[in-house]
């Protein structure tokens, strides 16, 4: 059961600072979206040793529905976190934004002698789009983590029923006889 379990596409893509947020937010929501029956990617949970980091975090990323960027001060260090946000931007998956204990405005790509200018066009590109996405906010030295975490579950769990529901909807044939078919199930304007 567990090899099956680890084969399992992940449906929700985690990007986070370690340092920053693994042992709160990132792992807390981890576990919670597990609770309810979604197979979320956590690089510490997913990952073994000698696995290939680019390989795994890429397939998890393009296995991914739905990613969740969990920003904290220290986020746009990460080289792997800014990867992985553009690579998410870039496949045109779903983000939710998390600022935790940072605001949005805070938030910018500063220039590292080892990243390409390439590199840093598309760090600060999916950047940009995230924060001009609407997330959540959290302040961890007054929020209530366990409260946040549920709110934070039930929207990505939301949002992961509203793609699953216009897949379904894309599976549908709808020509135009089956449209007018549909038609008569609906009641008429009086």
């Amino acid at each position: 059961m567990m090899a099956r379990r680890m084969m399992e596409p992940c449906d929700v893509f985690l990007n986070h600072r370690s340092p920053d947020t693994k042992r709160t937010v990132a792992t807390l929501l981890y576990d919670n979206l597990k609770r309810h029956g979604f197979n979320p990617f956590l690089d510490e949970k997913n990952m073994k040793p000698g696995d290939k980091l680019f390989e795994k975090i890429n397939g998890g990323v393009m296995e991914s529905k739905i990613g969740v960027a969990v920003f904290s001060p220290r986020y746009c260090e990460s080289y792997f976190c800014l990867h992985e946000l553009a690579l998410l931007t870039a496949l045109k998956k779903k983000v939710i934004p998390i600022f935790c204990d940072v605001k949005p405005s805070q938030l910018r790509v500063v220039k590292n002698a080892k990243w390409s200018e390439e590199e840093l066009r598309r760090f600060r590109w999916a950047l940009d789009e995230a924060k001009n996405t609407v997330g959540l906010t959290f302040n961890s030295s007054k929020g209530n983590f366990s409260k946040f975490v549920t709110n934070a579950s039930n929207i990505i769990i939301e949002s992961m029923t509203e793609l699953q529901n216009e897949e379904k909807m894309k599976c549908l044939p709808s020509t135009k006889l089956q449209n007018e078919e549909k038609m008569k199930y609906l009641p008429s304007r009086v």
